[in-house]
């Protein structure tokens, strides 16, 4: 890998790691605010909604956004043809959304949730009309200005929304948040890109890029299904009461976690496409990337855990306090989806899409029987079977990917297991000092467990190997925020 490269791959991680900040920012700000203007049941409502949406989604993306970032040439009669397959499939999947909000009120029983299926049945047309000009972006690295654009919609929907609910809109508020958010990202896009597309020509075949987009979406609707089993037990077994507490316990970990975690994929795809032909730095990229996501996130998750009870108290307030378990359970499991999430990488990296597919159909069956089983012991019981799967999973993804292409295993595990030492010892420390002080108050509980779960990571220093994973990840952290030295 050249310099320029590795530069390029550094600030793209800057600017998209800094706008996951900011929108963890706002999003712990909507949990906040929000979660004292509307009630579990308002936040139940939606979790339903958006488990339709959520399947809508990925048929109406059709995988397009990584064929078209990841294709080595992309001509511009293919982009405009990949933004009329988005735009069409957009304005299908609107209507037929529209046409299932009495089907839908039909299997909940909830009245009110017909206008919020129509409604929220927009997001396909406006999600379809952004599609390729947020991949276009992303495919000329333009990060600094996909991070403005993520950051101005979140602010924009955080806002309406809670003026529709200081308003008295109750669950209104969050359809309107949710439709403010869309049209931002669709005009900002546009603006940003400066692109319009022509017609549609049957002279630029996307054949092979629909091909490969058809195996991500085959793997991203087995995905979705485990991801929402869990929401349609909650509800259908336990009611919208505790499906909001279990969704708003989700909201406060996962959601975060996923707004910081996934949007990495749109820099390490390019740059380790570009190097897979060398495997000492192919190797060097994908274990790299692994301690900077494991302990860039796993210690802050961890800490979530260790202090689950003051973080629920402060942040959603006194009658949300069933939810302190599952949300300790959520940043439990967060922590070890991340150490395989490298894996996603390297599979999209080198075309392994037929390969992916299959591995992750035994990835589901885990996780839904981890669901299913703990769903006997109520909703503890899911979050329990949620941090289980993961716990089974992630050591598999590297034995399987191992057996298909060439992979670091070895050092993979290795600074797994790192992680994992550093963290349990960080969660020990933060817990037996919170709990020290837990009658001097809730914010004494917060601060006394952070300084001192912070210290005890910081001590793993004495150790020599920590030290020298913490020179390479500063090494990485100077390249970050390194200007390109103008021509």
């Amino acid at each position: 890998m050249t310099s320029d490269l590795a530069h390029s791959a550094a600030r793209g991680a800057f600017f998209t790691l800094a706008a996951q900040v900011a929108k963890l920012v706002l999003q712990l700000l909507s949990v906040v605010i929000l979660a004292r203007l509307l009630t579990p049941h308002d936040y139940g409502l939606l979790a339903i909604v958006l488990v339709v949406v959520g399947v809508g989604e990925i048929f109406r993306d059709f995988g397009l956004t990584t064929a078209s970032i990841q294709a080595p040439v992309l001509t511009t009669g293919q982009r405009d043809n990949l933004f009329w397959i988005n735009a069409g499939i957009g304005v299908v999947l609107t209507g037929v959304m529209f046409g299932l909000a009495w089907p839908i009120e039909a299997v909940v029983n909830e009245p009110e949730i017909v206008g919020m299926v129509q409604w929220l049945s927009l997001l396909f047309l406006l999600n379809g009309l952004a599609t390729q000009h947020r991949a276009n972006l992303a495919r000329e690295l333009k990060f600094k200005a996909l991070a403005v654009i993520d950051i101005t919609s979140a602010a924009v929907a955080l806002a309406v929304a809670v003026v529709a609910a200081l308003a008295g809109a109750e669950y209104w508020a969050l359809v309107m948040q949710q439709l403010a958010g869309g049209m931002v990202v669709l005009v900002g896009c546009v603006v940003a890109g400066r692109w319009l597309p022509g017609w549609y020509s049957r002279a630029a075949s996307v054949r092979d890029l629909i091909g490969f987009g058809w195996n991500i979406v085959a793997t991203n609707l087995l995905v979705y299904a485990g991801s929402q089993i869990d929401t349609i037990l909650v509800g259908l077994k336990f009611g919208t009461t505790p499906l909001g507490l279990y969704n708003r316990a989700y909201q406060l970990v996962m959601t975060p976690l996923s707004q910081v975690r996934s949007p990495t994929k749109n820099v390490a795809l390019p740059v380790l496409s570009r190097v897979q032909e060398d495997p000492p730095r192919f190797n060097n990229y994908v274990t790299s990337a692994q301690l900077l996501l494991g302990y860039g996130l796993g210690i802050p998750l961890i800490l979530v855990t260790a202090l689950a009870d003051p973080i629920v108290r402060i942040m959603l307030g006194p009658q949300w306090l069933d939810a302190i378990p599952i949300v300790a359970l959520f940043a439990v499991a967060g922590l070890l989806t991340t150490l395989a999430f490298v894996g996603y990488w390297v599979y999209l990296s080198r075309g392994l899409g037929k390969q992916l597919f299959r591995y992750t159909i035994v990835t589901t069956i885990i996780k839904i029987t981890c669901i299913v089983v703990g769903s006997n012991f109520g909703v503890l019981g899911v979050a329990i079977g949620f941090a289980v799967a993961p716990a089974i999973s992630w050591p598999l993804s590297l034995f399987w990917l191992s057996r298909i292409t060439p992979m670091p295993t070895a050092r993979l595990y290795g600074g797994a297991g790192r992680i994992l030492a550093v963290c349990a010892w960080t969660c020990a420390a933060a817990w037996a000092a919170s709990t020290a002080v837990a009658g001097v108050g809730t914010w004494a509980m917060l601060v006394v467990g952070l300084i001192a779960g912070s210290a005890a990571a910081a001590s793993a220093l004495i150790i020599p190997i920590y030290r020298r994973d913490t020179r390479n990840l500063t090494a990485f952290a100077r390249l970050m925020l390194k200007r390109r030295p103008r021509s």
